[in-house]
């Protein structure tokens, strides 16, 4: 009996310890925080590892690269979203080096001034187009059997330049390379002039 009650606590040490080092490991998960300088000013968003792996090592990636450099916020529409990461000033569009998983069932909402993947229509299309909510956009989410768009931060600082981005003039412009018409493109070019990690 008394090996028994032995071997019981020493399993609940156990036991514990084990839960002791996995929340440690989980708390000790770095959230990046990454900054878009704007002509407008700047935007500073935390990344969220823990939820969007996948996601938040392609944007460090693309950061890192300066990939983000010299482009534009393309796509304005105010109280919905402002998206970057696709064309230049001129509307030639900058191709992404890769695409990433969806990771839209990661618990996390479109909620305003959070960060999400933009994507065309297949799941897992999303590759440097991002956009900033700029309202709670939960239509957006991932609902069972039906792939949402990917949040995978959130803006710490700058929500009043987003806001001013998305009160900017737009009109439809020309994509140099297709052709194609684009609404919702500020007349006026908004600018990341840097992106880098803080």
């Amino acid at each position: 009996m008394d090996g028994l009650f032995r071997a019981r606590s020493w399993i609940a040490m156990a036991a514990g310890c084990l839960f002791m080092t996995v929340s440690s490991a989980s708390e000790s998960v770095e959230s990046p925080v990454v900054v878009f300088e704007t002509n407008k000013g700047s935007l500073t968003a935390e990344l969220l590892p823990l939820e969007a792996p996948e996601t938040v090592e392609n944007i460090l990636d693309l950061v890192d690269s300066g990939f983000y450099d010299g482009l534009i916020f393309h796509r304005v529409i105010e109280g919905f979203v402002v998206q970057a990461g696709g064309y230049l000033a001129d509307m030639q569009y900058r191709e992404a080096p890769r695409t990433v998983v969806n990771e839209s069932q990661n618990g996390l909402g479109n909620r305003k001034y959070t960060l999400s993947m933009a994507r065309g229509t297949p799941p897992d299309s999303a590759g440097a187009q991002f956009y900033i909510n700029l309202n709670d956009n939960t239509h957006l989410d991932y609902r069972r059997g039906q792939p949402g768009y990917t949040v995978f931060g959130r803006l710490i600082d700058g929500m009043k330049v987003a806001d001013e981005i998305g009160r900017a003039e737009t009109a439809t412009r020309t994509v140099a390379t297709t052709l194609d018409r684009m609404q919702d493109v500020p007349v006026e070019p908004i600018v990341i002039q840097r992106a880098y990690r803080r």
